[in-house]
Parts: C-alpha cells; structure tokens; sequence
C-alpha cells in the first residue's frame, strides 16, 4: 500500500471508530460502556439497543485490531 492509500484507511477508520463510539453512547444512554466493556451491554433490557450495541461493540473491535495494524 502507498503511503497515501494508508493515511486515507486511518481517516476511514477514524470515521468509523468515531460513528460506534457514539452508536454505543446512545445505546447504552451514557459512556460508561467504556469502562465497562462488553458487559455493560448485557444490562440493557431493550434487546433491540443491546443488538445494536453488539453491532457497534464489534464494528469498534473490528476497527481498533485493524489500526494496530496499518496504524
């Protein structure tokens, strides 16, 4: 990968990482999801917001491993 192509998937993820924190933020109705993990997803009653919150928790991970490497 050239060194622009690489700059541009950090911004790409950037923007996603960014769009699942504040999915997860609404989600969950606070930040604490952030000290907590997972889990604290396990506690929302409604399982429409805690399929969502799985969703962003993953998309989350997804994009963190993948800035470690091209990071």
């Amino acid at each position: 990968m050239s060194l622009t192509q690489i700059k541009n998937l950090n911004r790409r993820l950037d923007i996603l990482e960014a769009e699942a924190s504040n999915e997860l933020d609404r989600a969950c109705g606070n930040e604490l999801w952030r000290n907590i993990g997972f889990e604290a997803f396990d506690r929302l009653k409604d399982t429409n917001r805690r399929a969502i919150a799985n969703y962003y928790y993953g998309q989350l991970q997804t994009v963190r491993e993948l800035q470690e490497v091209f990071g």
